[in-house]
């Protein structure tokens, strides 16, 4: 990679920006592919201004950049160069956002780990021998290994929030229909958002401010109340918060979502009580019925005839098991009967959290109930399914979502999900921001954890 180059049509003050990522991806991703967060580095001229003026912005592999591949890390779409920008792309650019390139992920976002990539695993910056989640992988791994300001993911059932979760990073998972998806090559239709990740709650919030709103080209996107960046910064009072009962099988996480809530009742005097949702163990067996299906009929424009190669001669093998169980389901003798189901069942959990949202403002778990594993190890379906069994249920409703880093435990960064009500995403954000202020300096705030759990 020659730096020289990638700066000439760049103000001094962006310069000085791209130059000081451009380096760190030099030294840190590309030489022997130490991290692997991005597939290809080309920063894109932009000399618009606006809200994102100067910031730098890597983008997942699944989302159109117009002269840039958009692979979906297969060797399908290996050589594919986007002819256009993605509707959030285009408003990232005409609010001043540098686009720096295209990101690692789960082979067309098929994975939990970051490791179905046919170009190779992301690594956990902070624990390089660990996965940093999927299927946003290198987008979170891009922001917490300091290579861009902020960067794009999309999310089907957890694919922003575990990888945030895991790499100790901030991830939105926005109310379904806020943010257009015209432009994504998605995986499931029904479920698939697209949304920002970053270092803090602020710089999510206003990367989301920039990409939220209708967008004439998605059908299905609807106007949502404009964030307002400045009551970000204020907590709300008077809230009621749902602490999730959920069975977490490792003690310790859930002990470090208790203690902050405690702080959080003590500081904001917010009301605190634990919540159980009927139907919640239900989730995965809901969601994946409906994403094999969607993801069958999605990858059947993916011939060979028109672009690129044909799916099922080249793909790895977790995008093959979906594809075949896709086609299983849609057999003509089950006549769409377990599809069918699963929409029912959806429709459940989505009244189930409605009532849930009429007693508290929001619920709050870990956002994975588990620790990222270490790559190349055998993890059987069921554990991976874990991965994603409390933030699945959000991406079925079609709420919102946030992740956000409350400490760690043995080095691994612990995440907090909060889930908000359909469009309020506002209150979602100024709660996460509430919380990601308490306790002052995060150093001192691990090495207390540290200690308690000893």
């Amino acid at each position: 990679m020659n730096v020289k180059n990638f700066l000439i049509h760049f103000n001094m003050d962006t310069k000085q920006n791209l130059k000081k990522y451009l380096q760190e991806i030099e030294k840190n991703d590309k030489k022997g592919k130490k991290i692997n967060a991005f597939l290809q580095v080309k920063p894109v001229e932009n000399t618009k201004k606006g809200k994102l003026t100067g910031k730098i912005i890597a983008v997942k592999s699944n989302i159109n950049v117009k002269g840039l591949n958009c692979s979906c890390a297969s060797k399908t779409l290996e050589n594919y160069q986007s002819p256009y920008d993605a509707s959030v792309i285009k408003r990232i650019k005409d609010e001043g956002g540098i686009i720096i390139g295209m990101t690692n992920m789960d082979e067309f976002a098929c994975g939990w780990s970051g490791e179905t990539s046919a170009f190779g695993p992301t690594r956990n910056p902070v624990k390089i021998d660990l996965v940093s989640g999927g299927s946003s992988s290198g987008s979170a791994a891009a922001v917490a290994a300091g290579f861009c300001d902020m960067a794009l993911g999309s999310d089907t059932g957890g694919s922003i929030r575990v990888p945030s979760s895991h790499c100790g990073v901030v991830g939105v998972k926005p109310t379904y229909s806020t943010v257009s998806r015209y432009g994504l090559i998605d995986m499931c239709m029904s479920f698939d958002q697209i949304g920002p990740i970053a270092k803090n709650v602020s710089d999510a919030a206003l990367l989301l401010s920039v990409i939220q709103g209708k967008d004439d080209c998605d059908a299905i996107s609807q106007e949502s109340k404009i964030i307002d960046l400045k009551k970000i910064e204020e907590p709300p009072k008077k809230i009621k918060i749902g602490l999730l009962d959920f069975p977490v099988k490792d003690k310790r996480i859930q002990d470090i979502i208790d203690k902050i809530i405690d702080e959080a009742k003590k500081k904001y005097k917010w009301k605190i009580e634990k919540v159980k949702i009927p139907y919640l163990d239900l989730a995965i067996a809901t969601y994946y019925p409906i994403v094999y299906v969607e993801f069958f009929s999605s990858t059947r424009r993916f011939d060979g005839r028109k672009y690129g190669k044909k799916i099922e001669d080249v793909c790895g093998p977790e995008v093959l098991r979906r594809i075949l169980g896709g086609s299983e389901i849609t057999k003509a003798e089950y006549k769409g009967r377990h599809y069918n189901q699963a929409l029912k069942v959806r429709t459940l959990l989505q009244k189930e959290f409605e009532k849930v949202f009429k007693k508290f403002d929001c619920i709050v778990s870990p956002t994975v109930p588990k620790f990222p594993h270490k790559i190349g190890d055998k993890i059987s379906s069921e554990e991976m399914f874990q991965y994603d069994a409390l933030t699945c249920p959000i991406n079925i409703v079609g709420n919102c979502a946030i992740s956000i880093p409350i400490g760690e435990i043995k080095g691994i960064p612990i995440g907090m999900q909060i889930a908000c009500d359909r469009f309020q995403d506002e209150l979602m954000l100024r709660i996460a921001r509430g919380i990601e202020g308490l306790g002052g300096d995060r150093e001192k705030r691990v090495m207390r954890e540290e200690k308690a759990l000893k």
